[in-house]
């Protein structure tokens, strides 16, 4: 059960769509608010609270990824495009701009309300490491695990809910190499390793933009580091005497 209903912004062009979502996440608890073009999303999220929001890619007036260009901006709420199949374009340039998963149609309501509940319990109960320390820690990079503070030799870093999960994952146990399904599994997907569609490209997306953003030189990085055939890891590093 839920402390409190969360808001879902549902926003596509095809009424049918957004009402058979509708319909599957009040069945769930959630309270939806309903949007059919980029540019009504963004004028609801302005005014009131949302908890997620579900964007389609293709629609008239503002399209999903002007949308979510827009949105990266001001707010790091989770999001999950709906993806026409053969978009791959439009779900690579997505996750670059910061979405957080994806669904491609047709799809069944219940595989995204379970997508939903995913990032749900990540961005909002972040805190499947309670053992670990609060500031987690790598050479000059931490990660603040209460405040979702990422800091880069004292400078803050933007990062989504995805890109935190992962890193947080990485950073939690330095050395350890995760394969890219494990870690789809561990922190885009909560756990649940019965729906891991495009998990190698979901997670190598999400670990380019995560270099270009903590990274000096993406291209040679010196923190996370890729394991040829077995996954990737966070460098272990000791602590600089000061």
């Amino acid at each position: 059960m839920m402390d409190k209903k969360q808001r879902i912004l549902v926003c596509d062009d095809e009424e049918d769509i957004v009402s058979a979502v509708s319909i599957y996440l009040q069945a769930e608890g959630y309270e939806v608010i309903k949007a059919y073009d980029g540019l009504q999303a963004l004028r609801i999220l302005e005014a009131e609270p949302v908890s997620l929001l579900i964007l389609d890619i293709m629609m008239p007036v503002m399209d999903g990824i002007a949308t979510l260009d827009t949105l990266r901006k001001t707010s790091n709420i989770p999001v999950i495009l709906l993806t026409a199949k053969g978009e791959d374009a439009d779900k690579v340039l997505g996750l670059n701009l910061g979405a957080d998963d994806y669904v491609s149609k047709p799809f069944h309501p219940a595989e995204l309300v379970a997508r939903v509940k995913s990032q749900l319990r990540r961005y909002l109960y972040l805190g499947s490491y309670v053992t670990r320390p609060q500031t987690l820690r790598c050479g000059g990079l931490e990660l603040d695990t209460e405040t979702r503070c990422v800091t880069v030799d004292g400078e803050t870093v933007s990062v989504t809910p995805t890109e935190f999960a992962i890193l947080k994952l990485l950073m939690s146990s330095p050395g350890t190499v995760f394969s890219t399904k494990e870690i789809y599994i561990k922190a885009l997907n909560n756990g649940n390793s019965t729906v891991t569609g495009g998990a190698d490209n979901n997670v190598a997306v999400h670990i380019r933009h995560l270099r270009e953003k903590i990274e000096i030189d993406p291209g040679n990085p010196r923190y996370l580091k890729v394991e040829w055939g077995r996954g990737y890891k966070m460098e272990e590093m000791r602590e600089e005497i000061r």
